[in-house]
């Protein structure tokens, strides 16, 4: 019975024994991870610009001012402000009863230069005569002669100063003298005018079709400008844009849009301000629509010089650590190595490279903190313009 006992136990250990070693035997080996998909982008290769933004200020094509160009009382004012006006439009009437007192005072005095002027020849018509008989000495012919002709010059300054006086009171109705935008007055009816401290410069007329834009660049960008543009200015130095000349200056607002025309450099100025190092660059831009206005501030983007063959890469890609810029590159085994590279200046929103990489090689350019040296990865290469489209889009709705 004891024996049977024992057996019974022994059968019973090796069951348990036989249970728990089954399932161990069972498991299969680990299963090997694939590599993790990354997404690269290729280095891409082409002729790129490199612009400069300047700052300028915006001027009329004209921008004439108004004056008072005769002192009196301001008695009228016939147009809206900062609306059209035309040509010969009456703008401004200024008190002229003065102004015709003279010119009634001058007409009298023509009057009488031309009764001088018609005795004096009537006299030397008598004396003429009486002087070829003897009957006259010859000094009182040459008197005679004498005043006939003071009396021609007394008639022809008395024109003179009529003329002035009438060109005087044509002064006191102030016209303008271009089509165009006027501005604010600065002078109210019933102020006087044509004299300081009251107001000399009534207003301000601009046409604004086409603007001039005004700005200033350093010696180093003129003389990078000067290989682009020097040639037309030297042919095209008008503000009409002749057929030919590029287009190559874009305007960017205040607001940080683009202006919808884009401008060409129509003035050089002559010299470098020896104390700033600049020099001033006029450009013309056309204004179909009148958007923009003189005093405005807007920045003028130029082509400074194009880069041939240059290598371009996302911004992104790029890691900065005390001044050295470096990029992950998956090599044809997709195999991640850290790559220095040598950094130029920002093209949007991609960075120019000097050195350090080649076209078409593939740069991690998504989830650069999961990736390490010699690190095998599945790459997925991407558009990054596309991928930032997308994104928009999936942002607006």
């Amino acid at each position: 019975m004891l024996f049977h006992s024992r057996n019974l136990n022994r059968s019973l250990f090796l069951l348990v024994l036989a249970l728990v070693i089954m399932p161990s035997c069972q498991k299969k080996a680990p299963k090997t991870m694939p590599p993790p998909e990354i997404q690269v982008v290729l280095v891409q290769q082409s002729n790129v610009p490199i612009h400069a933004d300047l700052i300028g200020q915006v001027y009329g094509l004209y921008d004439i001012p108004i004056r008072a160009r005769v002192e009196g009382w301001l008695n009228g004012i016939y147009f809206k402000e900062g609306s059209r006006v035309e040509k010969d439009q009456l703008l401004y009437r200024i008190d002229g009863e003065t102004y015709e007192a003279n010119v009634a005072a001058q007409l009298g005095g023509l009057a009488e230069a031309e009764t001088q002027r018609v005795k004096a020849l009537s006299d030397l018509d008598r004396v003429v005569p009486l002087a070829k008989i003897n009957a006259v000495s010859q000094s009182d012919l040459d008197a005679a002669n004498a005043a006939a002709g003071a009396a021609k010059a007394a008639v022809e300054a008395a024109r003179a100063n009529l003329e002035a006086a009438n060109i005087q009171l044509s002064y006191t109705k102030v016209y303008s003298p271009i089509d165009g935008i006027i501005g604010k007055t600065q002078a109210k009816v019933g102020e006087f005018v044509g004299r300081d401290p009251n107001p000399v410069i009534l207003n301000t007329v601009s046409r604004i079709d086409t603007i001039l834009v005004q700005f200033f660049i350093s010696e180093n960008q003129y003389l990078m400008l000067t290989k682009e543009f020097i040639t037309e200015t030297k042919k095209y130095p008008t503000t009409k844009k002749p057929e030919g000349v590029k287009k190559d200056l874009e305007l960017i607002l205040s607001d940080g849009s683009t202006f919808n025309e884009k401008g060409w450099v129509n003035f050089i100025d002559r010299e470098i301000d020896p104390t700033t190092g600049s020099i001033m660059i006029q450009s013309v831009f056309p204004n179909p629509e009148r958007l923009l206005r003189p005093g405005q501030f807007a920045r003028v983007r130029a082509v400074l010089r194009v880069v041939p063959d240059a290598l371009l890469i996302p911004q992104r890609c790029v890691m900065e650590l005390q001044g050295l810029y470096s990029v992950f590159v998956a090599d044809s085994g997709n195999v991640i190595t850290s790559r220095q590279v040598e950094v130029g200046p920002t093209i949007g929103s991609q960075w120019l490279i000097n050195s350090g990489l080649k076209p078409g090689e593939k740069v991690v350019y998504e989830g650069l903190q999961a990736v390490k040296q010699g690190m095998k990865i599945t790459p997925k290469i991407i558009d990054p313009n596309q991928t930032a489209t997308e994104k928009t889009d999936s942002d607006g709705k």
